[in-house]
């Protein structure tokens, strides 16, 4: 089963985020998985995927505009009836994530996407709408690092979702 990851990546956190999730996708079992920039998508990959991820840095505590602009002309990818996800990366703790994530999964929505959340149903960690990681660029004591586990794992739910959904 293909899933892929697309993402906007301005200063290569969010390209390391899309990458942490790829991988967790592909330590499940028959799942092969594999993350786009918005100007790098394999479309043919995308249209076979059963799952789409998408992810964006907070800006102004919403998606890039590259990102929203990419997202309105999605729809030739047929992401209708694929799990969709998302994520987001952000400067600084508290800097909009939450509501990148939120507008990322309302535009899946719109594309008839059925959305995914773990919630609190899959234990520790928990990750409710999608993970945001904080970068070291503005708050010394935060590294993009400290959240890799948070991608894995999401990644590695999604795609078990996916089986379970779709199967192998």
């Amino acid at each position: 089963m293909k899933l892929a990851v697309i993402y906007d990546s301005k200063t290569g956190n969010t390209r390391q985020a899309a990458e942490w999730i790829a991988a967790g996708m592909t330590g499940v079992e028959g799942v092969e998985a594999s993350a786009f920039a918005i100007d790098a998508v394999d479309e043919a990959f995308v249209k076979e995927s059963r799952g789409v991820v998408i992810g964006s840095p907070a800006y102004a505590a919403l998606m890039t505009p590259d990102m929203r602009a990419w997202l309105m002309g999605a729809g030739r990818l047929g992401l209708a009836g694929k799990l969709g996800g998302a994520f987001a990366t952000e400067q600084y703790t508290h800097g909009g994530g939450e509501m990148v994530i939120q507008s990322i999964l309302t535009n899946e929505l719109v594309f008839g996407m059925l959305c995914y959340s773990g919630g609190g149903s899959c234990g520790r960690p928990v990750i409710h709408m999608g993970p945001i990681g904080v970068n070291g660029n503005v708050e010394a004591h935060n590294r993009l690092e400290n959240y890799e586990e948070y991608f894995r794992v999401f990644g590695e739910r999604f795609a078990a979702k996916a089986k379970e959904l779709f199967g192998a």
